[in-house]
């Protein structure tokens, strides 16, 4: 049975676990990372020399990076759901999910500053910046999708895995997000999938 290694609130081990249920493969989950330690265990570290999650074991293959993972599992277990056989359309999804790790530039200081830094302790002026950069990416999503339901297009694909992990978290931080009205729409079809209300559309921490 395929195994996935990592910890829940990981948005990394979200996307891989969101993406598994969207093509149904049956696994087991291994707490890893965080609080759970393990990570940097020798027979991790074997597995994962970077000793980071998420890492996966599919029969005798191990791999690690959430978004080969989740390209992996789409190819394996995803014919007719998330692959896409078209090498152009495939491409047009997969660029939106790699330019996804973009938006951890200023939305990952905006959780580490809002959720895990204590209110006393948190930079006001550089969360502000943070958020003005995130508003101007998010503006260039926001303009994807003026005609379109998913990322990517008519269909929901792998590039909308990518980058829905992120529009959770962005939609949570106690801020002043802009007028992004097609973004928002975008986050309520995001919430009516199960495996996306499963797995990402969770409380931050």
């Amino acid at each position: 049975m395929l195994k996935i290694w990592g910890r829940t609130n990981s948005s990394n081990v979200q996307k891989v676990l969101w993406a598994a249920d969207e093509v149904g493969a049956k696994y087991e989950r291994v707490d890893a990372g965080g609080a759970f330690g393990v990570v940097k265990e020798p027979k991790y570290l074997a597995m994962n020399p970077n000793g980071l999650v998420p890492t996966i074991e599919d029969g005798d293959l191990v791999l690690w990076e959430s978004n080969t993972i989740v390209r992996y599992l789409a190819a394996k277990y995803g014919k007719g759901t998330l692959w896409i056989d078209d090498p152009a359309r495939r491409g047009a999804a997969e660029k939106w999910m790699d330019w996804g790790f973009t938006l951890g530039g200023p939305n990952g200081p905006l959780f580490w500053g809002y959720v895990r830094t204590p209110p006393e302790q948190r930079d006001p002026k550089a969360l502000e910046a943070h958020r003005v950069k995130a508003i101007e990416l998010w503006t260039i999503v926001d303009r994807q999708l003026a005609s379109q339901p998913w990322i990517a297009g008519k269909d929901f694909s792998i590039g909308d895995i990518g980058l829905g992990v992120f529009v959770h978290r962005w939609h949570q931080f106690p801020i002043e997000r802009g007028n992004l009205p097609n973004l928002a729409g975008y986050y309520e079809r995001l919430k009516a999938r199960p495996a996306y209300a499963r797995h990402v559309a969770l409380p931050l921490t």
